[in-house]
């Protein structure tokens, strides 16, 4: 158990996006705006995706882990587990998850097409995807791109969620919703409806 000292101090990496993002180096905090969940609507999707003790949520291209971070001290209860296919973001997740010494999350370094999803309960997906295509801000090329593989996650990840039971609950951020069966049906809109929560029937 932490100590009242050691609960202050990690409590103040949550106060605000910019005191979070000191946890990475600065390439990183600079692609924050762009490509990171803000902590005030991770809350949101934290409880959504969590409403009970041992949920486990997947975020699906969680890059440094900012969002699985933020939601798993806000949900102590519940587990998260972010994939990603770029090592070196992986192991910037990895040194704040050190730093904020949560134990319910993990980061694993691999393609989400590679995942088993019976191991999850609900989904998180900030568009991932999107990078693929023409004219959109790229984090990096450390790997490829192209609208071929745009279309070929889509597809994936619909096919993926389609095969969730009904209940199951996903949230989407600045999503073109083409991953999304007509399955899912939506619960609430925010943020200008960029943030959508969706349930299975």
């Amino acid at each position: 158990m932490l100590s009242a000292a050691s609960s202050l101090s990690h409590d103040r990496w949550f106060s605000s996006d910019e005191q979070f993002n000191y946890l990475y180096p600065v390439p990183v905090r600079q692609l924050a705006a762009k490509h990171w969940t803000p902590l005030h609507i991770t809350w949101s999707i934290a409880q959504y995706l969590a409403p009970g003790d041992n949920t486990r949520v997947l975020d699906i291209g969680s890059g440094v882990g900012k969002f699985c971070l933020a939601a798993a001290w806000c949900m102590p209860t519940a587990f998260f587990t972010g994939v990603e296919q770029r090592k070196d973001l992986v192991a910037h997740a990895d040194s704040a998850q050190a730093i904020l010494k949560l134990e319910n999350v993990e980061f694993i370094h691999k393609n989400f097409t590679r995942l088993d999803f019976d191991r999850y309960d609900h989904f998180y997906f900030y568009n991932s995807f999107y990078e693929n295509l023409v004219d959109t801000e790229k984090i990096d090329d450390s790997i490829a791109y192209s609208p071929e593989l745009y279309d070929y996650y889509n597809r994936y990840l619909y096919k993926k969620l389609d095969g969730r039971p009904a209940g199951t609950r996903l949230v989407t951020y600045h999503s073109l919703e083409a991953e999304i069966p007509p399955t899912y049906h939506l619960v609430e809109c925010q943020v200008n409806d960029l943030l959508k929560f969706w349930i299975k029937s």
